[in-house]
């Protein structure tokens, strides 16, 4: 996102702020644009016997990663090769003794400051910290609830991003990124005079997200000019970030290179990954990618949010995504795989809820 000023994330393709700058549904309430989706579950769950035949569609993963799934545990399904492309990480469980645990597993790994902290268990980015110091490693752990695991990543060499959603249809012995959309982060150029917030307020985006910023920002910041500040750390929609459709920058080679790492994790059919690229080259030709997450059933085609998406193109992609969920599961059934029980699903959901309200808003 560029605010006054034509900057972006290295690496990122052009940004074109011409025009509307949000769709009309983009910050609709989740359920009011996932109700398609509940009415056609109900009726998919008839036709195929099974409410719950989607949590199989990655049967090696619990609940197929629809919630409630540890980040750590696609992660460590990885073979060697697809682990080369993941950024490196590990978890501990957050009680009085996770920060010493921490920095002895740092200096173990070779990580240094700075080095991203989340959630292993969340979605939409809850709870991303950037942490740049040993006391503010400190002042996040206390944040995090006893039952909280958390994940330690070393920070990626680069800034720009892009969100593959990637589908092995079956039948298919090779998947394919159904969307692809690149996730520009949100940032502030200063004129040496105007406070952050007094920019806020004069960019045509902004000034309509400014409840969002709040809270990680500081509104009375005043920057140099031509000083570029980011306003959040996580690139995703809930903090602002603006998607951008980048389908058309898709190509066989970055494709080939995602099936084969992703052919490295067992039984992996659906998700998205949030990679990390040097620049648009090289993700074209599937060199330099660093995933930051692989996200399963629960996962979203980020190009619904692009300001010129259309809300019945938003409401079909869904759709197509858990029709493909329970065809997936379908397929799983057919193999064996026995579909968990709805009290499991609803288990996790709850689990997943009592760990989110404690964590930390987001960098």
């Amino acid at each position: 996102m560029t605010m006054n000023s034509p900057f972006i994330s290295p690496g990122m393709p052009p940004l074109d702020q011409k025009g509307k700058q949000t769709s009309f549904f983009e910050f609709w309430p989740m359920w009011l644009m996932y109700l398609p989706v509940f009415f056609m579950w109900i009726i998919w769950a008839i036709r195929y016997r099974s409410l719950t035949l989607p949590l199989i569609a990655n049967p090696k993963i619990n609940l197929s990663g629809m919630v409630g799934t540890p980040k750590s545990d696609i992660f460590n399904m990885a073979g060697e090769f697809a682990k080369s492309s993941i950024l490196d990480w590990f978890v501990v469980h957050q009680s009085k003794y996770s920060y010493q645990q921490i920095v002895t597993q740092m200096q173990h790994k070779g990580f240094s400051f700075p080095i991203v902290v989340k959630p292993d268990i969340g979605c939409r980015g809850t709870g991303v910290k950037l942490i740049k110091t040993e006391q503010e490693l400190k002042t996040v752990l206390t944040t995090y609830s006893e039952d909280s695991p958390i994940m330690v990543q070393k920070l990626s060499d680069f800034e720009a991003e892009v969100g593959l959603f990637y589908v092995k249809l079956p039948g298919q012995k090779t998947g394919t990124i159904q969307s692809m959309a690149f996730k520009y982060s949100p940032y502030v150029v200063g004129d040496g005079t105007s406070t952050l917030g007094e920019l806020l307020q004069k960019d045509d985006r902004a000034k309509d997200l400014l409840d969002i910023y709040q809270n990680s920002c500081d509104f009375d910041l005043v920057l140099k000019p031509e000083e570029p500040h980011k306003l959040v750390f996580s690139a995703s929609h809930c903090r602002g970030a603006i998607f951008r459709d980048g389908i058309e920058f898709n190509t066989p080679e970055l494709e080939a290179q995602l099936d084969k790492i992703m052919s490295d994790i067992p039984d992996f059919n659906y998700g998205r990954l949030d990679v990390k690229f040097k620049d648009l080259m090289s993700l074209q030709k599937g060199q330099t990618l660093q995933i930051v997450e692989i996200n399963g059933a629960a996962s979203e085609s980020l190009h619904i949010w692009d300001r010129n998406a259309n809300l019945n193109q938003a409401f079909c992609a869904l759709l197509w995504q858990y029709k493909t969920l329970f065809l997936l599961g379908k397929q799983a059934r057919e193999k064996g795989v026995k579909t968990p029980g709805i009290k499991a699903l609803i288990k996790a959901w709850l689990h997943e809820r009592s760990l989110v309200k404690f964590y930390p808003v987001n960098d």
